[in-house]
Formats: C-alpha cells, structure tokens, sequence
C-alpha cells in the first residue's frame, strides 16, 4: 500500500555540537545526517573505522557542507568510553545535543563485554551511562539536550534484581528489555537530577518502533553470521508499510526528542502508530516498566558501582 510520507522539521542548529553513538550506518547515520543538514557540528564516535569514514562520505554526497569528525569508541569497554571522555575533555567544547543511540539485540547465545557484563546490559545500559559521566562536564557546559534510545520491547519486562548480569540463567530476550528498561530509568533519572541540582541539562526519551534497521542484522562479531528471520519478516512488512517503518521513519522520534523546541525532558518519544511500530512522532504515554523513581535511583546507583564511575551531584 502506499505510504504517508513522514517527516519532521528540525530547526537550525549553526553552533551546535552533536554526538551520535552508533552513527555509522543504519538509523544513527540518517541521525547524524540530519543534524548535520541542519548546521550541527557532528561527532561520530565509532567502532570501526573504516565504517566511520563511509558514513562521512555518505553524508557529505548528500550535505557538502557538513561539519563531521569520527573518535574512536567500544560501548563495550569501560576503558574506552573513559579514553573517548578523555580526549573530549580535553578538547573541552562543549557538548549541545547527545543522542545515545547505538546499541545490540538479543546475541544467539550468551555474550560477555570486555569488563564482563553481559552484552547487552554492559553495551546498551551501562556503557552509555558511563558515557554520560565522563561527559557531564562537556555536557553541562552545553546546556545539553540528552536523548536515549530505548525500545518499544521496553513497554513490558522488568529488572532482574537478583541477577543483573545473567550469572544463573541466559534468555536473550529478557537480557535484551532489562538493558532497555535500565537505559530509559537512567535517562529519566538523569532529568530528576538535573533538575535538581541546578545541572541545566535536559533529557528525554525516544524509540524507533520497528523497522528494519541493523539490530538483527549478520553480526558475526556476536555469533550472529546472517540477519534473523524477524528482520526478513520486518524488511517484507516494512517494503508494504505493514505495522513497520523505515530506517529513515525509524530516526523521526529521537530527532524530534533532539531537537523540537517543544519536545519535553522527561518524555517518550516514538511512532504513533498501532502499537508503537509505525508513524508518525509523537509524545507517547510512558511505558510501566520504566515509571518508577525508586527504580531508577536504585539502578542509577548499581550503575555507578558497576562502572566504577560516579556523576556527582553537584
């Protein structure tokens, strides 16, 4: 069937720095594109750089005048999201717009980071979160807008108190939604103590809906050495605008939480199509999992121990 074209306006954004995780290809890269057209300065933190200078040359065919730099960056290690928050600092501009957007789903089999945390908790959660804190000061200075990707798997599910890191028993799915639950609690979090302490950031949530994007596509360097039958079967629905969206459509509601003058801190953002799989962005109610401020001070605070990083209050 057809499909209503779907778009949103992004303001100008001359003077502004912008750092998107997971900016190589896929949704972050049409993100970061993007911010780009619109006058950002954009930080390509990647893992591969060959990839990373790809999506520069991507993105420059189509915007010449893109201001675009790429740094090195392993969400999955510790020591490496430190060395990114390192070398930034000692840039010291500050930091206008993050989008933390990268992220992994539901490796085959059991998957460990390079600190020992499964993958996707230490990947999608905690790596960001230690991102955040050696941000803070860049951020801060930036007046930040901060704007996390969860998942619309995030609309059910919980945290698994008594085995964060999956020690006793593995299911990929549920590892997938508690890393999800976790990054938005944190990202909520985040705004209650911002406002708090007089921070001045802000920080709000988005997810993509479904659309085939790379989540489930081959990647071997997590036992996954071709794309899944979901992402075959959203790929077919997507190319009949069936209950799935694009990789373009996808990056609508994180660029809306980015950058609309009126988008909320504090809020969820996604497609406003049956289910939260498809549409047009728009503020959407919060999921349960992720409404409790007594879940997510607690998983602020297991945060800050498993990383070993602290985000002081004042």
């Amino acid at each position: 069937m057809p499909r209503t074209p779907i778009d949103i306006t992004i303001p100008g954004l001359a003077g502004k720095r912008a750092l998107v995780t997971g900016a190589s290809d896929g949704m972050g890269l049409v993100i970061a594109r993007r911010l780009a057209a619109a006058g950002a300065e954009v930080i390509l933190p990647v893992r591969n750089r060959a990839k990373g200078e790809a999506a520069i040359t991507k993105i420059e065919s189509s915007v010449p005048t893109a201001k675009l730099s790429l740094r090195s960056l392993e969400l999955s290690s510790l020591e490496s999201v430190a060395s990114l928050g390192d070398t930034l600092r000692t840039e010291g501009d500050p930091i206008h717009l993050l989008i933390n957007n990268a992220g992994v789903m539901t490796p085959p089999d059991l998957q460990r980071t390079a600190d020992g945390f499964e993958l996707q908790f230490g990947t999608n959660h905690l790596g960001h979160f230690a991102l955040v804190a050696h941000l803070m000061p860049l951020l801060r200075a930036g007046g930040a807008r901060v704007t996390s990707q969860v998942s619309v798997a995030a609309r059910s599910g919980s945290i698994n108190w008594d085995d964060l890191n999956w020690d006793r028993q593995y299911d990929g799915m549920r590892a997938y939604r508690q890393s999800k639950i976790a990054f938005g609690l944190f990202g909520l979090e985040l705004d209650r103590r911002s406002k708090a302490n007089g921070w001045g950031i802000s920080s709000n949530l988005s997810h993509p809906g479904v659309a085939p994007t790379n989540l489930l596509a081959a990647r071997p360097e997590i036992g996954r050495p071709e794309e899944t039958a979901g992402r075959r079967m959203i790929r077919w629905l997507s190319a009949r605008g069936i209950l799935a969206g694009t990789v373009e459509t996808a990056a609508r509601p994180a660029l809306m939480a980015a950058t609309d003058p009126h988008a909320k801190p504090g809020a969820l953002y996604s497609p406003s199509g049956l289910g939260n799989t498809s549409g047009s962005p728009a503020e959407q109610k919060m999921y349960s999992p992720l409404r409790s401020a007594e879940e997510a001070a607690r998983i602020w605070d297991a945060s800050e121990q498993l990383t070993r990083t602290a985000i002081p209050a004042g």
